[in-house]
C-alpha cells in the first residue's frame, strides 16, 4: 500500500507513540485526552469492490471460561512442581495473574467485533466453551488435545466449512500443541484449507540450529510442518498457515540448513520451491511492525498469516489487517499479549 506523505496521525494513535516515554500522572493525562473522544466500536473497514472474506490469527493467551479457570486455579501447579499424569492444569502464576473478569470478556468481545473477521485461527484457547464467550456469531473447530491450550478456528456462521483432523506430527507426541485443520468451501472449486498453529516458544529470532532446548524443539516441528505443506502443494490445493509461530519468519536469512544438514532457517526450509511451483507469501512482508499495546517493546511479528501462491491470488491488495489495543484498555483490562494479524480475500463465486 502506498504511504501517504505527510501522514496524518489519528488522536487515538498518539498514545501509542508517546506512552513509552511518559510516566505516572502525565501518562494518565495523555490517555484521557487521546481516548475520550474516540469510538472504539468501529469495525476495520472492508475493501471496496464487492464481498470479501477476512481471515486472521489471534493468540488469546490462556483463554479459559471463568468457571473452568476457577476449578483449575484450585489445583494449579507451582513453578517447580509437576502436574503428574494430569493433562488439564494451569501454572500457579497463571492462576494468580490471568483470571479475567466479566468486563475483560466484554472488552475482548468488542475487539472481536472491531476485527470483523470471518475466520479467525485461534491459539491458547480452552475449546469452544471459552471461545463463544467473545465470538458470539461463530462456529468452532478445535484440536482435540486434552490440555487447556488448544489451537482452532472461529468461523462466522454461514461460511461453508468442515473441521479436519488434527495435525498430530507438529505436537511431537503431544508434548507441544497440535495443529488444527479447517476446510473452507468443502467440495467446491474454490475450496481451500487453513492450518492453525502454535509452535514452540523460546526461539523467536535465533537460528534453529542453536543448541538451546527451545530452538531444538522448534527445529523438530519443522519437518512435520513441511510435510503437510508439501502434501497440500502436491495435491494442487490452495492453503494457508495461520498462527503463533513463536518465530520471526521475516528476519530469517541464509540457507535452510547448516553444513551438518540441520534445519537452520525456518522460512527457507518450508518455502523451498519443492514440490515444483511451491511458493509461500507472508502477508506482513513489507509492513511496518506495530506492537499490540504501548507498554510492549517487541521488535517483529511472530504471529503470521501465510498463504500459498494460489490462495494469494485472491488476496485483496493493500488489505493487511493489524488490530491493536486502545492504551486505556491495555492498562486496565487483562487483554492477550498478542493481537490479530490477517488479510482480506476476494473469493470467486
Amino acid at each position: 500500500m502506498a504511504r501517504m506523505n505527510p501522514p496524518t496521525i489519528p488522536r487515538s494513535s498518539i498514545a501509542f507513540i508517546l506512552a513509552p516515554r511518559l510516566r505516572g500522572g502525565l501518562l494518565a493525562i495523555v490517555l484521557a485526552l487521546t481516548t475520550s473522544a474516540t469510538t472504539f466500536a468501529d469495525k476495520i473497514p472492508r475493501p471496496a469492490g464487492g464481498p470479501s472474506l477476512r481471515i486472521a490469527t489471534w493468540n488469546l493467551e490462556w483463554f479459559i471460561a471463568p468457571e473452568n479457570f476457577l476449578a483449575l486455579a484450585r489445583t494449579c501447579v507451582p513453578r517447580d512442581g509437576s502436574p503428574g499424569s494430569r493433562e488439564r492444569y494451569i501454572p500457579c502464576d497463571v492462576a494468580m495473574e490471568k483470571e479475567r473478569s466479566a468486563l475483560d470478556f466484554r472488552v475482548l468481545e468488542r475487539y472481536v467485533d472491531q476485527l470483523d473477521a470471518d475466520i479467525v485461527a485461534l491459539q491458547e484457547v480452552d475449546g469452544a466453551d471459552a471461545a463463544r464467550r467473545v465470538f458470539r456469531h461463530h462456529d468452532f473447530c478445535f484440536s482435540q488435545r486434552e490440555g487447556v491450550q488448544n489451537t482452532g478456528f472461529a468461523i462466522r456462521k454461514g461460511v461453508p466449512h468442515r473441521c479436519g483432523p488434527d495435525l498430530l506430527g507438529v505436537s511431537l507426541d503431544d508434548r507441544v500443541r497440535r495443529g488444527a485443520l479447517l476446510i473452507v468451501y468443502p467440495g467446491e472449486k474454490r475450496e481451500f484449507r487453513l492450518l492453525s498453529l502454535h509452535l514452540k516458544s523460546g526461539c523467536p529470532r535465533r537460528t534453529l540450529d542453536d543448541p538451546r532446548r527451545d530452538c531444538q524443539t522448534l527445529a523438530r516441528q519443522v519437518p512435520e510442518l513441511e510435510r503437510w505443506i508439501d502434501e497440500q502443494a502436491a495435491a494442487g490445493r490452495r492453503f494457508g498457515l495461520l498462527g503463533d509461530f513463536n518465530h520471526d519468519l521475516l528476519a530469517g536469512e541464509g540457507p535452510a540448513r547448516n553444513d551438518q544438514g540441520q534445519v537452520r532457517n525456518l522460512w527457507a526450509e518450508i518455502n523451498d520451491g519443492d514440490p515444483q511451483g511451491l511458493e509461500l507469501i507472508n502477508v506482513a512482508a513489507g509492513q511496518p511492525f506495530v506492537n499490540c499495546a504501548p507498554d510492549q517493546n517487541y521488535r517483529s511479528y511472530i504471529d503470521h498469516t501465510v498463504l500459498d501462491a494460489r490462495l494469494a491470488e485472491w488476496r485483496v491488495a493493500g488489505s493487511f489487517v493489524r488490530l491493536t489495543y486502545d492504551a486505556r484498555d491495555a492498562l486496565q483490562r487483562k487483554l492477550p499479549d498478542h493481537c490479530p494479524v490477517g488479510v482480506d480475500l476476494r473469493i470467486p463465486r
